[in-house]
């Protein structure tokens, strides 16, 4: 992890997956430690992951469960296992996954007439699945690239719920692409030039679909990502990649368009449309809160919403893909 790096509060915030008003209430608090350079706050990477290695701490005696948000308020811990157990049945569903088309989803949830209340998990494509499989949630996405098919999600599906219908259902698609300082110095332009000697690369963590896209074209390439200057270095979010290239600490990252867009100083190169899909049991289709979610995402009003953000292809959203 690069950890000499300085973050804004709207940078901890996407890390974290908070509001950011969320982030100042803990510098207030002192929850986190941050600094002042002339009117604004800073806040250093390596005390984000003390804050988050810190409140690890407190959920260790958790059965695999994260600290999420619930539309942007702070991340709930448990001390003990009864405690989560109660709290999850004030909602009605979880959804995985880190896109902001999912906060906006559990906005519209909470706006239903049955009044759906969704617990986010902000957990990686891999994971979600593998928390789907195990009945922890109800709803995960993915945006996992199959280097044999070409295709994105199914394959692992099918492969990730043994014995298990499921739904792969079209959110978005999103263009992933290459983070390069701005005016490209190192003149990067494809998949090629993870063979140069002369770049070092920031990474994803495993599991997330980026470090999948990343791996399955360096084994169709059939190169070794440990050869690969930067390649054990991981950060945790498409925002945190960029972050560190704009500040010369990698020369290359991989993420999507519409992060890039929040952070100076960084170019995109696009690769590839990425297509991210939610996937649902089959034998959950007929519960009623997931018939609202199947409701909202094919609504004009929702699509025209996530249009409005920019960034995303909302042409198949709602569209059922594959069952399994």
């Amino acid at each position: 992890m690069y950890i000499d790096t300085a973050l804004t509060p709207q940078e901890v915030a996407d890390i974290l997956k908070i509001s950011k008003s969320t982030v100042y209430e803990l510098i207030k608090r002192k929850d986190i430690n941050s600094y002042r350079v002339g009117k604004k706050v800073r806040v250093d990477l390596k005390d984000v992951e003390a804050y988050k290695n810190k409140t690890r701490k407190i959920k260790e005696n958790i059965s695999n469960d994260t600290a999420s948000t619930i539309n942007g308020s702070n991340p709930i811990l448990y001390n003990t296992e009864s405690q989560r157990k109660e709290s999850l049945k004030k909602y009605s569903l979880v959804v995985c996954g880190q896109d902001v088309v999912l906060d906006i989803l559990c906005r519209y949830l909470a706006c239903h007439e049955d009044g759906i209340r969704a617990l986010r998990s902000y957990e990686s494509s891999y994971n979600g699945i593998y928390e789907l499989y195990r009945g922890k949630i109800e709803v995960a996405t993915a945006h996992m690239w199959d280097g044999k098919t070409g295709q994105y999600n199914v394959s692992y599906v099918e492969k990730m719920l043994p014995g298990t219908s499921a739904v792969v259902i079209r959110l978005v698609g999103r263009m992933q692409g290459f983070y390069v300082a701005r005016g490209n110095p190192k003149k990067i332009k494809n998949w090629d030039d993870f063979k140069r000697p002369d770049i070092t690369i920031i990474n994803r963590e495993r599991g997330s679909g980026t470090r999948i896209l990343l791996d399955e074209h360096l084994r169709q390439m059939n190169i070794v990502g440990n050869e690969i200057k930067g390649y054990s270095r991981e950060s945790i979010s498409h925002l945190a990649v960029a972050s560190v290239v704009a500040r010369g600490g990698a020369d290359l990252g991989i993420g999507n368009e519409k992060s890039c867009s929040q952070v100076e100083n960084i170019d995109f190169i696009p690769i590839q449309q990425e297509k991210y899909d939610m996937i649902i049991k089959k034998q959950d289709m007929n519960k009623p809160e997931i018939k609202a979610i199947m409701k909202i995402v094919q609504s004009q009003e929702f699509k025209l919403e996530i249009l409005g953000i920019g960034g995303y292809d909302v042409s198949e959203m709602g569209k059922i893909i594959a069952e399994t």
